[in-house]
């Protein structure tokens, strides 16, 4: 059964109903598999878990900008396994009409952190308001403004939000990932990333278990960082070879990067970064970027 007609299987869940579930503050594990495999995970756990639905939707469309140090420091604290380590992100959640502010830390136990605000705009500048979010939850011994953070990737996927029926797990399923650099596109293809958000860590729960039973382990997964690695091969990711290429030869032919012959969607966000009224626009970017 496709992945369409299993999410039809299960029961909704509204947006105001799944706050419950937050989980802001959370240990993840992450799993990557193939669409196929996904459907029979699916399959299994139907009955146990709520899927949300938006507006008559259960897959729904996320855009994000990635932020980092002229010197790439988060991006490199990532790949050198720093323990405390953060990702600063603006990610527009299209179905909902939503964009926020987020940062998003990692503990020196493995738990996830994440705090975000509303996006005061669309643009890649940040506003006063949120570079003061930026400075009262960051640490950098830097002064933050439009000229210190800079974009560095672009994502965009297609998201399936579940949550289990006792309200102790949230779960992510990303698919058809696409990454931009300033001059290639990476296209994930058949590669599902599936993440488990719970408040303590190594709870069993039906979804882990069916995952398990598929024979399908935790392996981390940075779409930020996986992402920048595949596009960028001037930066540091010696570390990271081992799992680009496990990667590669787990997803054969769906790994699929491409030059871009027009202005890539970067080139664009930098060149109208500063201005109050030329900023950031996901739609424009994602045309100018051929996406």
């Amino acid at each position: 059964m496709s992945l369409t007609a299993l999410s039809q299987q299960l029961d909704a869940i509204s947006l105001d109903e799944m706050n419950e579930v937050a989980l802001l503050n959370r240990f993840d594990s992450k799993y990557q598999l193939s669409v196929s495999k996904l459907e029979e995970v699916l399959e299994a756990i139907k009955n146990d878990y709520y899927i949300l639905e938006i507006n008559g939707k259960r897959k729904h469309k996320y855009n994000t900008i990635y932020y980092d140090t002229s010197n790439d420091s988060l991006y490199t604290n990532h790949h050198n396994g720093r323990l405390n380590r953060l990702k600063i992100r603006k990610r527009e959640y299209v179905d909902s009409e939503l964009a926020f502010l987020e940062i998003k830390k990692k503990n020196n136990k493995g738990k996830t952190k994440k705090l975000r605000m509303t996006a005061e705009n669309r643009n890649a500048s940040f506003t006063a308001k949120e570079l003061h979010f930026l400075t009262q939850n960051t640490n950098f011994d830097f002064h933050l403004s439009n000229f210190t953070l800079r974009v560095k990737n672009i994502n965009s996927f297609e998201r399936i939000t579940l949550v289990n029926k006792d309200f102790s797990e949230r779960c992510t399923i990303d698919i058809h990932l696409v990454s931009y650099s300033h001059s290639k596109k990476l296209e994930l293809g058949d590669m599902a990333v599936v993440e488990l958000k719970q408040g303590k860590t190594n709870v069993k729960t039906p979804l882990g278990n069916a995952l398990s039973k598929s024979r399908v382990k935790p392996r981390g997964f940075s779409k930020y960082c996986i992402g920048r690695a595949f596009l960028e091969p001037d930066l540091k990711r010696n570390l990271f070879k081992e799992r680009l290429l496990q990667l590669k030869k787990q997803f054969k032919n769906d790994i699929v990067l491409t030059p871009l012959h027009i202005k890539s969607t970067l080139t664009f966000i930098e060149n109208n970064n500063y201005g109050s009224d030329t900023g950031y626009n996901y739609q424009r970017a994602a045309q100018v970027a051929g996406h």
